[in-house]
């Protein structure tokens, strides 16, 4: 049964919260080698806490790597990458072992010394992942994460009750008369602000403050005709016809797929975003061999296709992408004829102390 998991979902008002900030209360500095491993530790002796959107990995994934490595797992569970900082941050991470994070978090955790570096040769499935995924993953020399899920950014329309396929950025930001109040864009972190920036051709990763002083004036222009900054029950309101065009991850266009037919997901001309969800082990770990044995686990390819079939999210691995059924990647096209076309974006990266000056557009944005 497929399940959708509340991720990234953050209020309006937790915008005020900046990665660059926390972490710099940390301190460290990134670390140069992996800690070298005993092949002779007993796992059955080890016991690890994983932190994770809820419902976003097999609800028996403690059995399953129970039963394959002998490791004791504890899940637990954070609502957005900005709850996972303030977790990992609370004592430098001490009480967690793996982490699941978006990729320019992950990188900003790596680069204040907060992750293991992790040695690719000591994951029997790393191999089966996708090198544009694993590039990703890569921080002054060292891979920091294993690549889990993948997508884009766009629009989720109601194919229904629009006279034309929205093609532009430009059909959300400056929608035709019919569609003003029935169309909606996300409110927080980096995907407030993508629209804009992609529509003015600028970089999803801009630190220039003339650029995002232009983004800010057409996030301001197109505020009038929105129905709402919707983080999460966007699908809902494309299923209900509340809204008939919304700005969307791929996957939770899915969502609304599932229910509505005519529930359609188009990437904009101008361009997009990729985002990597990621596996990553903290430096403070004491139990860094069980660390491993999850991560292998999961990406094991009967494991790591639960992803895609349940949450309807691409994974970087094709093994797993192989097992899934025919009609899944007929219903959901973004898995499977139109794969390639997701992957197509411009990768996320850790914009550092600039993510103040996100912050800011976006708080000055919503609060006009």
């Amino acid at each position: 049964m497929t399940k959708f998991p509340s991720r990234r979902s953050t209020a309006v008002a937790a915008l005020g919260t900046s990665t660059a900030v926390l972490l710099a209360a940390c301190g460290g500095g990134s670390a140069d080698e992996p800690t070298a491993l005993d092949p002779d530790a007993d796992l059955s002796k080890q016991t690890i806490v994983v932190s994770n959107w809820e419902s976003y990995m097999p609800e028996d994934i403690a059995d399953i790597v129970k039963t394959e490595t002998g490791a004791t797992v504890k899940v637990t569970h954070h609502a957005t990458n900005e709850d996972l900082v303030a977790k990992v941050t609370a004592g430098g991470g001490d009480g967690l072992d793996v982490i699941f994070g978006t990729a320019p978090f992950l990188e900003a955790f790596a680069k204040e010394g907060l992750l293991e570096p992790i040695d690719p040769a000591l994951l029997e499935n790393w191999g089966e992942l996708d090198s544009l995924a694993t590039d990703s993953a890569v921080v002054d020399g060292q891979t920091y994460w294993a690549p889990y899920t993948w997508g884009t950014t766009g629009i989720c329309y109601r194919e229904d009750l629009v006279a034309k396929t929205p093609d532009s950025w430009y059909d959300l930001l400056t929608p035709a008369d019919e569609y003003k109040g029935k169309v909606t864009m996300m409110g927080t972190d980096r995907w407030a602000v993508l629209p804009a920036q992609k529509a003015l051709g600028f970089s999803a990763n801009t630190t220039d403050e003339a650029e995002m002083a232009e983004v800010k004036e057409l996030m301001l222009q197109a505020k009038p005709s929105l129905l709402a900054y919707d983080d999460n029950t966007f699908y809902e309101r494309l299923i209900s016809g509340e809204a008939v065009m919304v700005e969307a991850w791929d996957g939770w266009c899915n969502y609304g797929t599932a229910e509505n037919a005519s529930i359609k997901f188009a990437v904009p001309k101008e361009g997009s975003d990729l985002f990597v969800d990621a596996m990553a082990i903290l430096k403070s770990s004491k139990n860094k061999e069980a660390a491993y044995a999850f991560i292998d686990t999961v990406l094991k390819p009967e494991n790591h296709a639960w992803a895609a079939e349940n949450i309807l999210y691409n994974v970087p691995n094709q093994a797993a992408l192989d097992l899934l059924p025919a009609d899944l990647l007929e219903q959901y096209d973004v898995l499977g004829a139109r794969r390639d076309e997701m992957l197509q974006g411009e990768a996320l990266t850790d914009i550092g102390e600039a993510m103040s000056l996100y912050t800011r557009t976006i708080t000055e944005v919503t609060a006009s």
